[in-house]
């Protein structure tokens, strides 16, 4: 065989160099490159925008469900509670409005990340490239900005029903959002940390019903273990923000603490939540 059959023939570097050449050299395997990790703003962004279009479509029944019952209990309460500005009326006005949202951010968040581990959901959202936080505190911040409506409405009628102030409302923009961004924390939780979802929805419940219990009465009428209860819910500090102001003269340096120690329990409570998360979606 000649020294130019050989080089050419097939299986040598020659023949490949040739073949690459020629453009018919078979192409090489690679390994299907992963896209690229979202950042957490953006993609908590888009998680935000998705969770209160489903909030809006199924879950405004239930909205007016937790409405209607804290208007409800103000009602009810009405025939033993005097209307002014005394401690009780307060109380249940500012308690009945943020168990609007313990009823949503606590209670229907608990069910809804149960329900999404038991029936497999979150293998969905781990497999996307979206940091862990964002998808909890998208799915907080959507449920909490849910209640906004309810809120409202339930603490305008409470203030005309017992004769408050309407002037102080205004704090509603910071109760709103830190005290559903703590109850909408302890409520993924306790989802996300619930072994089934029917305990999750126990859990939820439960929750709710402290909020209820402990947040239309005023602590002095409430017993010592009560009271230490009481001080350890996270719907506590923006309950007793918003009271102060039907009073009087409010105290607004308490009312920045009040709401300071809810912010910090919010971040606790969302902390707590993602890292409930990663350990539900790596099991």
């Amino acid at each position: 065989m000649s020294a130019l059959s050989a080089e050419s023939a097939p299986g040598t570097a020659a023949h490949r160099r040739a073949r690459q050449r020629a453009g018919t050299a078979p192409h090489e395997t690679r390994a299907a490159e992963l896209a690229p990790r979202v950042r957490l703003w953006p993609a908590l962004t888009a998680v935000y925008r998705a969770q209160l279009s489903r909030a809006r479509v199924a879950r405004v029944p239930l909205l007016f469900v937790a409405t209607f019952q804290s208007i409800g209990i103000m009602v009810l309460l009405r025939g033993v509670v005097d209307a002014g500005p005394g401690a009780e009326a307060r109380a249940v006005v500012a308690g009945s409005s943020v168990l609007v949202v313990a009823f949503v951010a606590l209670n229907l968040l608990a069910q809804y990340f149960g329900a999404l581990r038991g029936s497999g959901g979150l293998d969905h959202y781990a497999t996307l490239p979206v940091p862990p936080a964002a998808v909890v505190l998208g799915a907080a911040g959507a449920y909490a900005s849910f209640t906004v409506p309810g809120v409202v409405v339930t603490a305008v009628t409470g203030s005309l029903l017992y004769g408050l102030p309407l002037t102080g409302l205004w704090v509603l923009l910071a109760v709103v959002p830190l005290a559903g961004a703590a109850l909408a924390g302890l409520g993924a939780a306790l989802g996300l940390l619930a072994p089934r979802p029917e305990l999750a929805t126990l859990c939820g419940q439960l929750g709710m019903s402290a909020a209820l219990l402990l947040g239309v009465l005023p602590p002095t009428a409430l017993p010592e273990p009560a009271g230490w209860a009481r001080d350890l819910l996270p719907s506590t500090y923006g309950v007793e923000a918003l009271a102060a102001t039907f009073g009087p003269a409010p105290d607004w340096t308490g009312v920045a603490l009040d709401l300071g120690v809810c912010a910090a329990v919010g971040v606790l409570a969302l902390a707590l939540a993602t890292w409930a998360y990663r350990r539900a979606a790596v099991r």
